[in-house]
């Protein structure tokens, strides 16, 4: 794969569930979870709940039937999640302000355990384009939806999107991702233009400033460079 190009997976049933979990647990800012059908596992219940307890703005939008009873009750216990229903919705779509998964898993504890299901992850910093397409398909869904008070409060603010928070690599943890020894990451970074040698030190480049890498020194430990797991994905890729 070329540079400039996304690193948008495939994924099957379980990879569906692992990633729609990850999402959950390392958001923010945000979190739309856009399912017609809505009966949340306890597992992923506690991981909404504690995101939305942080300060996480939690949007959850279904259709096609009401809600149960049980995920009323919930609902109602968790007063800072926004719930508004679609009529007509049919789509699968989970964002943060990271990242989001496109799928054909429902919210739905039974159709994670039962069904085969597809999907498709990808970050908000490798393909903007698809990203940037899902959040505002996801913001018109939401002005077409009607606002489902549980709470007596239906005060609804603007629709903010979170900056996306992105924890950095060392290199040598950079090469562990990749899978590669860090001598050989280190080529790579300067063969992809993201470092330069002068007189054998390495020196960051623009390219590499400009997909979020950083030089760093430390008394004990002396110079250092932090990139982010999106260029590890990228090195990965051009590898094939």
């Amino acid at each position: 794969m070329s540079k400039g190009q996304g690193v948008a997976k495939f994924l099957n049933t379980s990879a569906t569930t692992y990633y729609l979990e990850e999402l959950i647990k390392k958001c923010t800012g945000n979190l739309f979870l856009v399912s017609p059908f809505v009966k949340v596992a306890p597992r992923l219940r506690d991981l909404i709940v504690e995101r939305a307890a942080s300060g996480v703005d939690v949007r959850l939008v279904y259709g096609k039937t009401s809600l149960s009873a049980a995920e009323v009750d919930w609902l109602r216990g968790v007063d800072s999640i926004k719930t508004s229903y679609c009529e007509n919705l049919h789509a699968k779509c989970y964002l943060t302000e990271a990242g989001g998964v496109i799928t054909s898993l429902n919210l739905y504890e039974f159709s994670q355990v039962n069904n085969y299901e597809m999907g498709v992850y990808f970050s908000r910093r490798s393909d903007p384009e698809i990203f940037e397409n899902a959040f505002e398909e996801i913001k018109r869904i939401l002005r077409v939806s009607h606002a489902v008070d549980l709470t007596g409060d239906d005060e609804e603010g603007d629709l903010v999107l979170a900056e996306a928070v992105y924890e950095k690599l060392t290199t040598s943890k950079l090469a562990k991702q990749v899978g590669v020894s860090t001598e050989s990451i280190s080529k790579s970074l300067v063969e992809s233009g993201y470092l330069e040698l002068r007189e054998g030190r390495q020196f960051i480049t623009e390219a590499g400033k400009a997909a979020g890498g950083e030089f760093k020194f430390s008394k004990r430990f002396g110079p250092y460079f932090l990139w982010p797991p999106s260029v590890g994905e990228q090195l990965k890729n051009d590898a094939r």
